[in-house]
């Protein structure tokens, strides 16, 4: 699978930040069953890996990815997870050479032009943008893509229902990653009924 496969699933892409492994299961059949079938759970918690592992086999025709990836080891153990596509906050070609050898599908993050020359001239024609409000936002897509014409971008950060529409209207926005379909108040109270109607007015973005 490539990254783009990714990109004509849904256009938003929740990102999900796990901090109690029973809410797993439960938050991410909420988001399914609202009609989002691409996943990535950030590694910020000591709960990913075993998260992933479980949905993985829960839902094996659900795209399960594993973001906030720093180190190449990272991208081993979201491999052996079962993660089926793996997500940076930075470019790093160490990381891009050895998602290859493990053959994960890999989405890496830039800010800047220079980072996006770095990655064009690579070949990498993917990338998150990120933090994509405090890296200038729409405005800042704009100005990448007569810059890069053949990149396709993946905006996340800052990014609600407000501008979301705004954000994929543009012709290098492929689509938009975020955690407004699942707010950690909703999650907090285990409220999965409203957390369903947001990935349902999300899935249809």
């Amino acid at each position: 699978m490539e990254i783009t496969d990714l990109f004509l699933i849904n256009r938003m892409i929740p990102v999900l930040t796990i901090n109690k492994l029973e809410t797993a299961l439960p938050l991410c059949t909420a988001l399914i069953k609202g009609g989002l079938n691409v996943i990535e759970i950030t590694l910020r918690t000591k709960f990913t890996l075993d998260s992933v592992e479980i949905l993985s086999k829960e839902f094996p025709e659900v795209r399960i990815g594993v973001g906030t990836l720093l180190d190449p080891q990272d991208l081993n153990r979201a491999k052996n997870s079962g993660a089926c596509f793996a997500v940076s906050p930075g470019l790093n070609m160490d990381l891009v050479r050895q998602a290859e050898t493990v053959g994960l599908a890999y989405l890496p993050g830039i800010q800047t032009s220079s980072e996006a020359m770095t990655a064009y001239r690579n070949g990498l024609r993917a990338l998150k943008f990120f933090p994509a409000k405090a890296a200038g936002g729409i405005y800042g897509l704009q100005q990448l893509r007569p810059l890069y014409p053949g990149l396709k971008f993946c905006p996340t950060g800052g990014i609600g229902f407000s501008d979301a529409t705004e954000y994929l209207k543009e012709e290098n926005v492929a689509c938009i990653g975020g955690s407004f379909a699942s707010p950690s108040n909703l999650i907090e109270e285990q409220n999965w009924k409203e957390i369903t109607k947001l990935a349902i007015k999300a899935a249809a973005l």
